[in-house]
């Protein structure tokens, strides 16, 4: 059985909860350090009828897939969904919109041709939206989508995200599953580059079968390769979704989320080597069995001074706080790989 067969089989057995199609599978209010300017930020998770990748059996951390449509939600539903979330913004002045449909905005089985230039019509002609990102493949990334975004808004700063998660072919297809190469990410970051579009990679800190000390290494070599196609990288830490395989080698003790400490020294590393590169991280879940975690006493803390490194792009915030833990971690970047994966200690 294939990798991407295993997690097929997983998502097959998942019931999913339904909700009426004119609801956003959610959204939220926060800030960002957008290219240097601190900005409230509201994200839009768009109830579409889901991620064509995610069908034929997807990633192996995602739970996102979950978060799609029972059916096919019609535009009018979509347009209302979008309007439900920009009331959480009605007290904001300025701020930027994020928009995720669980897959693809430029895919045209989600979000058709129309109802793109709808979508980013509506946002482009409200005077307190400042910039929109919107996240895709890069599979569908061609200069048809991009002439339409482009038209649609009007001037407005527009960034394509991708998740990317390692620069190393390798780990995508054998950890992941992610169905794209590197050289796909490349194409479409050059030309949307090309086109004035800012591009985003998402990164993954720790997909299943690699040890903690492997798993950052990667990271700090996907940052330097993604650096000079990529304006902003953020760095997801990986944590146990409901319905995936990574839950499945967790609930056999096969799986340990990451360390919070390996995410200050990817940062700190990373950002002395790339000083232009904007580099964030929220680390979801933070201090949870299913998250990513440094002892009880500290991961907390040191999950909010990553997310103010984040908004600051200040490596000093990275200093605030230390912990006896952190020479466990220490230990355990030298001891994991013997280990065959197992938590050292857990």
């Amino acid at each position: 059985m294939t990798l991407n067969q295993k997690v097929l089989e997983i998502r097959n057995r998942q019931r999913i909860k339904s909700k009426p199609f004119d609801e956003p599978a959610a959204c939220w209010l926060g800030t960002d350090n957008i290219r240097g300017e601190i900005l409230d930020v509201l994200t839009v998770i768009f109830q579409t009828s889901g991620c064509y990748w995610g069908k034929k059996g997807g990633c192996t951390m995602c739970g996102y897939v979950y978060d799609s449509a029972s059916g096919e939600p019609s535009d009018a539903d979509i347009m209302k969904q979008l309007e439900t979330a920009l009331l959480r913004a009605s007290e904001k002045q300025r701020f930027m919109v994020k928009i995720f449909t669980s897959g693809s905005f430029l895919d045209p089985k989600e979000i058709n041709r129309d109802l793109r230039v709808q979508i980013l019509s509506r946002l482009s002609k409200d005077s307190r939206v400042a910039a929109v990102l919107a996240e895709t493949r890069p599979e569908f990334v061609n200069q048809e989508a991009i002439d339409d975004c482009l038209s649609a808004m009007n001037n407005k700063p527009l960034e394509f995200a991708y998740g990317l998660e390692t620069t190393s072919d390798k780990i995508r297809r054998e950890s992941i599953n992610k169905g794209f190469s590197f050289n796909d990410f490349k194409r479409a970051c050059s030309l949307a580059r090309q086109n004035g579009i800012f591009s985003k990679a998402y990164l993954m800190l720790k997909p299943p079968f690699l040890s903690e000390k492997e798993a950052l290494d990667d990271i700090l070599k996907s940052i330097d390769e993604a650096a000079p196609y990529a304006e902003t990288i953020s760095i997801n830490l990986c944590n146990v979704q409901n319905g995936t395989f990574v839950e499945k080698m967790w609930e056999n003790k096969e799986y340990r989320p990451p360390w919070l400490w390996s995410m200050v020294k990817i940062l700190a590393d990373a950002k002395a080597q790339h000083p232009e590169t904007y580099l964030m991280s929220d680390p979801v879940g933070a201090g949870a069995k299913r998250g990513p975690r440094n002892c009880k006493n500290c991961s907390y803390d040191v999950a909010d001074m990553i997310r103010e490194f984040s908004r600051t792009q200040d490596t000093k915030t990275l200093e605030k706080k230390d912990c006896d833990c952190r020479r466990l971690w220490e230990k355990e970047l030298l001891l994991d790989d013997v280990t065959f994966g197992s938590p050292i200690r857990d």
